[in-house]
């Protein structure tokens, strides 16, 4: 199935193998972009989608990656309070850079640079979640404990009420 996988879908595939884990990319013809559609292609709940969004640090000017429930809002002032410096939302070129993936298909691993990663704690209640594997088609599916541990994230409360 690898072979028929896009360019970034196999770089991510092949990040994802150095772990050991079966887990396997897929590439749907619709798009994956939005928490929602993602959803809806895979048929999950939007809650099970780990959206990653990458931040900018003001204080050192180094990328933030926060993984989050699709259902939920990034709250910045706990994310920024937990970092003890302030964040800014990345843009595109930045993100491209920090990651080497662009917007719409950011996978929480397997980045161009090492990302310091926040996770979602609503994610680490559900049973599996879906991941975004380098394209805007491309998702793959694990397990919260797996997330963990292939990001090296620390788990919070980032949630906006």
């Amino acid at each position: 199935m690898t072979g028929n996988l896009s360019p970034s879908a196999r770089r991510v595939q092949a990040h994802l193998d150095s772990f050991g884990i079966a887990l396997e990319v897929v590439e749907f013809p619709s798009s994956t972009r939005t928490a929602q559609d993602a959803a809806d292609s895979v048929g999950c709940e939007v809650a099970q989608i780990a959206k990653s969004l990458v931040f900018r640090r003001k204080d050192t000017g180094g990328p933030l990656l926060v993984i989050a429930s699709g259902a939920n809002r990034v709250d910045l002032a706990k994310v920024s309070a937990l970092l003890g410096a302030p964040i800014v939302k990345a843009d595109a070129d930045f993100v491209r850079e920090a990651t080497g993936y662009a917007i719409g298909g950011i996978p929480p691993c397997g980045h161009a640079t090492a990302i310091e990663t926040i996770l979602d704690d609503d994610l680490m209640g559900l049973e599996v979640i879906w991941a975004a594997a380098g394209t805007p088609n491309a998702v793959f599916r694990l397990t919260p404990s797996e997330l963990e541990r292939i990001t090296g994230g620390r788990v919070a409360d980032i949630k906006a009420s």
